[in-house]
């Protein structure tokens, strides 16, 4: 497939109709292909194997039966699964050449393409944008909303700030350190 190099004076609209849509990651793509006819019947082995590992108020109706290969057949059913809007209960059967037995290969939860996913990971340098970064606050003048260091309580130094305790009143109007 190739893509069609941009036409001046045609409208973006246009265009982009031209373009396929870009896959979610993690959502399969499917072979095309008529499925073998004794797996697609087997929904309910496919049923039972997925009742396995989930209950059953969690599997909901069959909606399809995809070929993986030959002899190989993923069968569908809808997840009712609180927080799994949208995903897909799967399992995978298989069977010998000539035999009728039926195995059950894989089972698990995929997701759709209605399905919510997490956005793609982005490196943390790249995550970072110019308002995250924060700047120096200046040592001389404190920021908004913050309080001034209480009178009494020693600098670094462990010397009580000069000349501040002296004219300092707690709330009933007493002297500090009186």
């Amino acid at each position: 497939m190739t893509a069609e190099p941009e036409v001046p004076g045609t409208p973006v609209q246009e265009q982009a109709a031209k373009t396929p849509p870009k896959r979610k990651a993690g959502v399969p793509v499917w072979r095309t292909g008529k499925p073998d006819a004794f797996l697609a019947a087997s929904v309910d082995a496919a049923r039972a194997a997925v009742e396995g590992i989930t209950p059953s108020a969690t599997i909901g109706p069959h909606l399809a039966a995809k070929s993986e290969g030959d002899r190989l057949v993923t069968h569908l059913f809808e997840s009712r699964l609180p927080g799994y809007a949208g995903w897909q209960w799967y399992a995978v059967l298989t069977r010998n050449s000539r035999s009728k037995v039926v195995t059950v290969n894989e089972l698990g939860l995929l997701p759709s393409e209605d399905s919510i996913l997490a956005p793609e990971w982005v490196p943390w340098a790249e995550r970072v944008r110019p308002e995250d970064q924060q700047e120096e606050p200046e040592a001389a003048a404190p920021e908004p909303g913050t309080e001034a260091p209480a009178a009494g309580i020693p600098d670094a130094d462990g010397q009580e700030p000069a000349g501040e305790s002296a004219g300092t009143t707690d709330d009933d109007g007493a002297r500090a350190g009186a």
